[in-house]
């Protein structure tokens, strides 16, 4: 079924997710297919980001039929901290799969909608650990994040210790 919608562009922030759920559940199933390959191109290049920050380059290898699952694959080597988006990603192919296996535009509705705050969820992982790793442990700027805590800390005698009362 093609569709002549204009669906949000999904931006690297994801934020266009946000427009997508506000669309009317009809809307969703009709353009089911279109979205689910927009989620999974956006969840592809938010994990080619990752790998490019990394300096890899991405590669075309699928793991099980999907390649988002190979970059996955390959971002988590050496970086062990990346396998906890593992199931995140295998949960967008499984939601993919639902839309496709669908029955009626109800359930295909609803898959669409898991599918997309699934990718969301992706998308603000990897943008944290990207945000993260911008800030490195001793980098020029996580110096003046630190900083400024250190001065709005200074002077105040925090108490840690615990009281009964």
């Amino acid at each position: 079924m093609t569709t002549d919608l204009a669906l949000p562009m999904i931006d690297p922030r994801g934020e266009a997710c946000d427009d997508l759920l506000a669309l009317d559940p009809a809307v969703l199933a009709q353009a089911r297919f279109a979205i689910i390959h927009d989620l999974v191109a956006f969840a592809e290049d938010r994990v080619s980001v990752w790998l490019l920050s990394k300096g890899k380059t991405p590669g075309d290898a699928e793991v099980e039929g999907f390649r988002l699952l190979g970059l996955h694959r390959q971002a988590a080597q050496g970086d062990a901290s990346f396998n906890a988006c593992r199931e995140t990603c295998r949960e967008l192919i499984y939601q993919t799969n639902m839309v496709k296996a669908a029955t009626d535009d109800a359930e295909a509705a609803r898959h669409v909608r898991l599918a997309i705050m699934v990718a969301r969820h992706l998308a603000l992982f990897i943008n944290g650990k990207l945000e993260v790793a911008g800030l490195g442990e001793f980098c020029c700027s996580a110096k003046g994040i630190r900083s400024e805590d250190a001065d709005r800390n200074q002077g105040h005698d925090f108490d840690t210790t615990m009281t009964t009362p």
